[in-house]
């Protein structure tokens, strides 16, 4: 039975919604779409949950929790869903922590300890506490996202364990509410717990305790000893000795134990003074060989963290242009492997001696001169964010085989790690793959995955093959089989060949004293299933496309079904970087409503799901499908910001493009789409064209009729539009095209008028080309394209492409989100040699400037210029040359305002439905920002929605960069 006709997603158990809706505050989300985005996170497994809870209080919880007693339902408590191991997905009631329990309870500076709710971002804590000079210091690549309750349920890591130990090294109590109903906080206890503990607990330690005893010695013999030991239960620290030496904190048991004892209601952290100053060494390696027996040495410099970067990570990362010039200055040659040695301190000078000490130890390694100094910030952010996305980088290989999480984080002793990986590399010889490997080298915890294709019955056998040799020369090695991401369904099977049945029946004894029903997330850690169960897959054998889904752009960059359509949204690892909040435009709607269905990754699922029927059919035209990407503003920040490259953008188009093919197109969309065709009759009565906004009513029959939010003003169309260029005196460096979009054609013509004045300056003369049939001006289709009418966008495309190609001068054009679509959906709809070499010449004006290194005339104009980039400016990496050009300017400071999307994107902030969320997006950085710009400022901003936006907003007008230029020319007789 294939995906079209196995039963679709089933719905949740109703009477378990109904309760949940009446007895708790927080959102219930029992739909098809909803549990089929929480059915997966960052491993390879998918299991669909009952039901969702988006608690707003501990309250909410305890309440759930209690529900799910009464009813035998399984609970599972989850951060941000970026776990590699299964754990976070299960036949469950799942509670999302992440929208409302996510605050810092308190901070004593003086005692260096924090309280904190579960579904608080790392990356948000530290932000909250870098004020008092605090920081909490276990630092994995995934820290903008994943959550400290999710870090303490995987008893997570990172890059600096070697100087600050694990998660549980750090984690001082937790208060948890336990299955049983008892709230309890779990810590340093005293023998005797004395009065007002419920007798359940005082019996649940006292318990804990005598079988920490009772296996003192066989927990002794079975337990690895290295720092990366995170797999089954904590139980040294059961144990008389751990209580003797300070290691017999109880929250040491819940720490790594994945939601499978209790729920995490606040946790109690250590906290770490800040090192102000850093540097970084990177060492050149001939091979990874040379480089793992290095690492023993280098350690002994003492790092702050020594972090592997190996020959596939430079190559992929090299091929992803956001990291490519970061790659490029990281490396001397074409070395195999890279050791990035990182030292932390309050002193420049004692820490420039740490880099020489590296080089000269380098140097007695028989590799001189092999080491690139990064003692500058923004060196060192870029490095940093390389290595963050490493993983993801690796899952960036197009096709069915990726690298395969499940013997990824393997530990072994440094002594032992050159000849462990050397072997290791043999076993995926012998079974025709090879690794990818990356991570801390500090540590002997390299994260290593197998390219292999789990569509693939027999890929999967190999894939158990290689885990079994892999253990087994982690058990020689005596090393640990689980060193930083937890056990869940994938190494959960593996603890009694690790461990030995004893410790193992011990586990299951320290779950059952917490869990006598089994309902805290079963099945892991304790009594797993295998994990080679192909029915618990994301890619069971069933798994299929939909062949009636035809798509209607070019997807053949990506191998696979429906023309490669389902290869682009498969890309989606779920490794969740769309919830940063620090990224650099994406995902602004879920920045704003933290919702999993308004995230790149939760439409990826959604789309997904639905293309291989598991939405049941036509799936792709459902209101499931448009609900999800209902608030998708088609930024394009998950084109060049989503390390797989995930273009939620042009996947939009594909849905909108099924849906109006199914239902039509409504008519505020439609014309709203056809703009391009009636703005020029519109340009000849302006006064009329802007009735709605003087004539009393229109706004609110609009609103009504249409559903064009009356809160707002239209653009208001200009009394003399921009007119095609005539004859003009040649200029001494040539002619270029320019493409007068629509919108500054006919609303802000002045825009254009300033580019053939800074062209003139610059030295170019500026033509304009005119359709074939000489009527309309040619037009990118854009509008045509967010409404899904993908074949009129077409049309248009094939128009402007005809007029553009007789000439090989440079295309250029002011407004981002029209004149890229030259370089990017143009080659989606009318694939070629022909769509590539046009967008071969299509830029943006400034982009134009800086390339022929044009210099203007120009004079001091203000003092200083606060710029927006528009979204897709920063998705090609165009918005630092409108940076550049403004600071041509004398005198101008230009200062980047940091900020995701403005909000309105085209029509989106126009719509009665969305205005509200389109404000929010605009308030969370861009308005108040320009706020705050002193009134003598100059606010930028070349996207026209963009410039609206701020205008709504703050009352502030935002110009075009060229305006600015053109204000800023010498015009000297």
């Amino acid at each position: 039975m294939n995906a079209i006709t196995r039963s679709r997603i089933m719905p949740g158990d109703s009477r378990l919604a109904a309760r949940l809706k009446r007895e708790v505050q927080g959102e219930v989300l029992f739909g098809a779409g909803d549990r089929g985005r929480y059915a997966t996170d960052a491993s390879i497994y998918q299991v669909e949950p009952i039901g969702v809870l988006i608690p707003r209080t501990v309250e909410d919880v305890a309440a759930a929790m209690a529900i799910c007693r009464e009813e035998g339902v399984p609970v599972l408590p989850r951060g941000g869903g970026t776990s590699q191991c299964g754990q976070t997905v299960n036949r469950a009631l799942v509670l999302d922590c992440t929208r409302h329990l996510r605050n810092v309870l308190s901070v004593d500076k003086a005692a260096m300890r924090a309280t904190v709710q579960p579904g608080i971002a790392l990356g948000a804590l530290n932000d909250a506490l870098k004020k008092d000079g605090l920081f909490f210091p276990v630092d994995p690549s995934t820290w903008a996202r994943c959550t400290i309750g999710g870090m303490a349920a995987n008893n997570s890591c990172g890059s600096k364990s070697i100087r600050y130990g694990l998660m549980a090294d750090n984690v001082l109590a937790i208060d948890a509410l336990l299955p049983g109903g008892e709230r309890f906080t779990f810590g340093d206890l005293p023998d005797n717990l004395g009065e007002g503990v419920p007798a359940t607990v005082a019996e649940l330690v006292n318990r804990l305790r005598t079988l920490g005893a009772a296996e003192a010695a066989e927990i002794a013999a079975r337990f690895p000893k290295v720092l990366r030991r995170v797999g089954g239960y904590d139980l040294e620290a059961l144990t008389p000795e751990a209580r003797a030496n300070g290691r017999g904190n109880l929250a040491r048991i819940l720490v790594g134990s994945e939601g499978t004892l209790a729920f995490s209601a606040g946790l109690d952290l250590k906290l770490w003074p800040i090192k102000p100053r850093k540097v970084l060494g990177i060492c050149q390696f001939p091979s990874f060989r040379r480089a793992m027996e290095a690492s023993k040495h280098l350690v002994t410099l003492d790092p702050e963290a020594v972090e592997l970067v190996d020959r596939t990570m430079i190559d992929l990362g090299r091929s992803i242009a956001i990291y490519r010039p970061t790659i490029d200055r990281m490396v001397i040659g074409e070395p195999d492997s890279l050791l990035i040695v990182e030292f932390h301190g309050d002193d420049d000078a004692a820490l420039l001696r740490d880099l020489a000490r590296l080089e000269e130890m380098m140097g007695d390694l028989g590799l001189p001169g092999q080491v690139v100094r990064a003692t500058e910030a923004g060196f060192q952010a870029a490095i940093a964010e390389v290595r963050e996305a490493g993983l993801n980088i690796m899952m960036s290989m197009k096709g069915d085989g990726k690298p395969v999480s499940f013997i990824e984080d393997t530990a072994v002793p440094l002594d032992d790690l050159a000849d462990y990986t050397e072997r290791l590399n043999d076993v995926f010889e012998r079974h025709g793959t090879k690794g990818t490997w990356y991570a801390h080298a500090s540590v002997g915890c390299l994260h290593v995955r197998p390219v292999l294709n789990m569509k693939d019955g027999e890929e999967v056998r190999r894939m158990r093959e290689i885990a079994e040799e892999c253990f087994a020369l982690v058990r020689e090695y005596k090393g640990s089989h689980s060193g930083e991401h937890g056990d869940g369904i994938v190494r959960s099977e593996f603890h009694e060949s690790m461990f030995g049945p004893r410790i193992v029946r011990a586990f299951e004894t320290v779950k059952d004293a917490f869990d006598p029903a089994g309902l805290m997330n079963p099945g892991r850690v304790v009594r797993p299933p295998r994990m080679d169960d192909r029915s618990l897959f994301r890619y069971p054998p069933d798994y299929a496309a939909d062949p009636k889904v035809e798509p209607v752009l070019d997807w053949s960059d990506w191998p696979g079904p429906q023309r490669g359509f389902l290869g682009a949204v498969e890309m989606c690892n779920n490794n969740g970087t769309c919830r940063k909040f620090d990224a650099n435009v994406m995902c602004p709607s879920f920045r704003v409503t933290r919702n999993e269905r308004d995230l790149t990754r939760g439409r990826a699922n959604t789309l997904r799901l639905a293309l291989t029927g598991q939405l049941g059919p036509d799936a792709l035209a459902s209101d499931e499908v448009a609900e999800a990407l209902s608030l998708c503003v088609s930024c394009k920040g998950c084109r060049r910001e989503c390390p797989t490259g995930v273009d939620m953008a042009k996947m939009k188009i594909e849905a909108q493009y099924a849906r109006a093919k199914k239902n039509g197109v409504a008519l505020k969309d439609r014309i709203i789409a056809t703009m391009p065709r009636w703005a020029p009759l519109a340009s000849r009565m302006p006064a009329l064209a802007n009735a709605r906004e003087w004539v009393p009513g229109a706004r609110a029959l609009g609103q009504r009729a249409l559903g064009f939010t009356q809160e707002r003003a239209l653009p208001k169309f200009a009394p003399k539009p921009f007119r095609d260029l005539g004859e003009e005196a040649p200029a001494p460096r040539g002619d270029v095209i320019l493409l007068a979009d629509t919108f500054n054609r006919y609303f802000e013509p002045e825009n254009l008028h300033a580019a053939v004045r800074v062209l003139r300056a610059a030295g170019y003369r500026a033509v304009s080309v005119k359709a074939a049939d000489g009527k309309r001006p040619l037009c990118c289709g854009r509008t045509y394209l967010a409404a899904g009418m993908v074949d009129e966008a077409r049309a248009e495309a094939r128009r402007t492409m005809d007029a553009l190609s007789g000439s090989d001068l440079p295309v250029l054009g002011l407004e981002p989100s029209c004149l890229l679509t030259l370089r990017d959906e143009f080659r989606s709809l009318l694939p070629g040699d022909e769509a590539d070499r046009l967008a071969g010449r299509a830029m943006l004006l400034s982009e134009f400037l800086m390339r022929e290194k044009a210099e203007l005339p120009l004079k001091p104009v203000a003092n200083a210029a606060h710029i927006h980039g528009h979204c897709h400016q920063k998705s090609f990496g165009a918005f630092p040359d409108a940076v550049k050009t403004l600071r041509a300017v004398p005198g101008l400071e230009v200062k980047p305002i940091t900020s995701s999307c403005c909000g309105m994107a085209g029509a989106f902030g126009y719509d009665a439905r969305r205005v509200e969320v389109s404000k929010a997006m605009g308030e969370l950085s861009l308005a108040p920002a320009v706020r705050a710009a002193p009134a003598e400022d100059v606010i930028v901003a070349d996207g026209t929605s963009c410039r609206h936006q701020i205008s709504d907003l703050t009352g502030r007008t935002a110009l075009h960069s060229v305006r600015v230029l053109d204000m800023a020319l010498d015009r000297k007789p």
